[in-house]
């Protein structure tokens, strides 16, 4: 299926503006868009957001959705301070999979579970904002993320699968996620899931090998090797 043009304007309309109605001067999806396109851009923090908007000629605001000179830094700062971040992240996701044309996938799709240590954010006497992520292996898109505070990973990707993997998908992840829990929150999407196997569940591992030693034993293979030798021999003795 081929991803269809989504206008991002008219999805940014579905997040509810927390700002008081009193003095609003610029459009809630025009700021948010604006935010989209900067980070974009390579845009990181308010000030190089806003300084990546005013460094752009009249027709890009227009198609940004203002109808007045831009506002600044002080503008952005409380709006996102009082935006709601699931709401953001929940349009934006909804939106990054409609352009992508993963609503009703007619193939396999891996995507893949990771989770990193975000860098510069280790606080003095704390801990780094740790993050699990979606990553759509085709695209390079991140589809889904959650924040790694007091719950631990196996739960978060438990939540993070059953809000963004979609049937048709592969989910692929190291041997963290080798989990019950896991493989069936990605059966019950309807998706599939390929994940490493390691010592630590030895018990597991050894039940995989037996599955698949009948058809790819090295031994099984030298034994066949051996008796079509064998065979060849015979007939040129004869």
């Amino acid at each position: 299926m081929s991803a269809q043009p989504i206008d991002l304007l008219q999805a940014l309309e579905r997040i509810p503006d927390p700002r008081s109605r009193q003095g609003l001067r610029h459009p809630l999806e025009a700021m948010l868009a604006t935010v989209v396109a900067a980070v974009l851009c390579g845009a990181r923090g308010v000030t190089a957001v806003v300084q990546w908007l005013h460094a752009q000629k009249p027709e890009v605001w227009h198609a940004l959705g203002y109808y007045r000179r831009p506002p600044k830094v002080n503008a952005f700062r409380k709006l996102l301070l009082a935006l709601d971040p699931q709401a953001f992240e929940r349009v934006l996701t909804d939106w990054v999979l409609a352009c992508l044309g993963l609503s009703s996938p007619e193939e396999l799709r891996g995507v893949s579970l990771d989770g990193k240590t975000l860098g510069s954010t280790l606080s003095r006497h704390g801990r780094g904002l740790h993050l699990l992520a979606l990553l759509d292996q085709k695209s390079g898109c991140v589809l889904g993320q959650a924040s790694i505070g007091s719950t631990n990973e196996a739960k978060a990707a438990v939540e993070l699968i059953r809000r963004r993997v979609l049937p048709g998908q592969v989910v692929t992840g190291d041997a963290m996620f080798c989990q019950r829990e896991i493989c069936q929150a990605v059966v019950d999407q309807g998706a599939d899931y390929l994940l490493v196997v390691k010592d630590n569940q030895r018990e597991l591992k050894e039940a995989i090998a037996s599955e698949f030693a009948e058809a790819v034993s090295p031994l099984r293979r030298e034994g066949a090797a051996s008796g079509a030798r064998g065979d060849l021999a015979a007939q040129l003795r004869a």
